[in-house]
């Protein structure tokens, strides 16, 4: 088991998430970055579907009460494991009673802790994913949380004993496929979401990003009536400022949507904290 000792600002258990259920109006939610989840799983041998712990903004103390291997990925944060300093990226051995802290990152803004056997707490609708927006899942991570670790599983192994992880950027491009509502928008609107950049505002968390810059202008007036949304839809309110919609985002919504960030680009909004910045690079063809 796992003891949070400490959270940090903000913790919670995701995994790849619970698709399928928009219908329902259940968001997929799931990891914010999934393939920094992804890959701290591999390095400890787990399926990359497997549950872990999403750090926002570093700063967690764990305390392991079975001896544990653990990989961190994501955001890079100084690491104090059992009182020695590690590394990012790489399996780590914690032994029975050992603690991990965990620093503040010195880019991005999310990371992620995998241990092997993955957390095994109940799943809700297939998943074992904290939905912030509509309360799936278990509750975020507050100090005195006990986590269980499921089983590695006989055919599980660690089979390197590191990777490699690109730099997080603090102001990327970001591809974006432009509609379904781009024509509820003038044409001066998509070049203002060309030109850019965009910054990002302080109102940030895993519904969504809202952006400062150039306002978008209407061209038509009023409201749509609600319609489905998409993971990384980029919404527009009536103050033209852009939204951009991430794992826990709501599955309906009334405000036009001007395009949809690729979900190749969609982890590094996920890794921006405020006072970042990003250019939107409209693509042709369809979201890949």
């Amino acid at each position: 088991m796992i003891e949070i000792v400490s959270p940090g600002p903000y913790a919670t258990v995701q995994d790849l998430g619970r698709p399928g259920y928009a219908h329902l109006g259940v968001p997929r939610s799931g990891a914010a970055d999934a393939p920094s989840l992804r890959l701290a799983n591999r390095l400890v041998g787990n399926p990359e579907s497997a549950a872990g712990i999403e750090l926002t903004f570093g700063g967690a103390v764990l305390r392991f009460g079975d001896n544990a291997w653990i990989a961190l990925t994501g955001a890079p944060c100084p690491l104090d494991a059992d009182r020695r300093p590690t590394g990012m990226c790489a399996p780590v051995w914690i032994p029975q009673g050992g603690t991990l802290r965990v620093g503040t990152p010195r880019e991005g803004l999310r990371t992620y802790v995998a241990v092997r056997g993955g957390i095994g707490v109940e799943p809700v609708l297939g998943s074992r994913s904290t939905d912030s927006l509509s309360g799936l899942g278990p509750p975020p991570l507050r100090p005195g949380t006990v986590l269980p670790v499921g089983g590695a599983g006989p055919s599980a192994a660690i089979r390197v004993d590191s990777a490699v992880q690109g730099p997080f950027s603090s102001c990327p491009p970001v591809r974006i496929v432009l509609g379904p509502r781009a024509d509820w928008f003038a044409p001066d609107a998509v070049a203002a979401l060309r030109a850019g950049p965009y910054e990002v505002a302080t109102e940030i968390n895993r519904v969504g990003v809202r952006l400062r810059g150039a306002a978008l202008e209407r061209a038509r007036g009023g409201e749509i009536p609600s319609e489905g949304m998409t993971l990384g839809a980029v919404q527009v309110p009536p103050d033209g400022r852009p939204i951009v919609f991430l794992a826990d985002h709501p599955t309906t919504g009334g405000y036009p949507v001007i395009g949809v960030v690729t979900a190749r680009d969609l982890p590094l909004v996920a890794q921006l904290r405020p006072g970042d910045r990003l250019w939107f690079r409209p693509v042709p063809g369809v979201r890949t």
